[in-house]
């Protein structure tokens, strides 16, 4: 067995509203530093350790678990998986 890093990255599908987003790119347009910034995305990242014999089966199981536990909401997010070896 492998020791893994796995990097879960929950993000909002295009469409759907970002007011943290929103808020942060007001608070740089209001204080006029940032004038070349015009738009920000938020996301959730949760960042996993898994024993596991390759990459695939991590992924594999990470995924299981996000879904088995409705980590996200699959109608308005988007879920990106990323393994590393640890």
């Amino acid at each position: 067995m492998a020791t893994f890093n796995v990097h879960v990255t929950i993000e909002n599908k295009p469409g759907i509203s970002d007011p943290e987003g929103d808020t942060i790119l007001n608070d740089l347009v209001l204080k006029g530093a940032h004038k070349t910034v015009s738009k920000i995305k938020t996301a959730k990242m949760l960042k996993f350790t898994i024993k596991e014999k390759d990459k695939k089966a991590a992924r594999s199981k990470i995924q299981k678990i996000c879904d088995e536990l409705r980590i996200y909401n699959p109608m308005v997010s988007t879920v990106t998986i990323d393994v590393f070896n640890a």
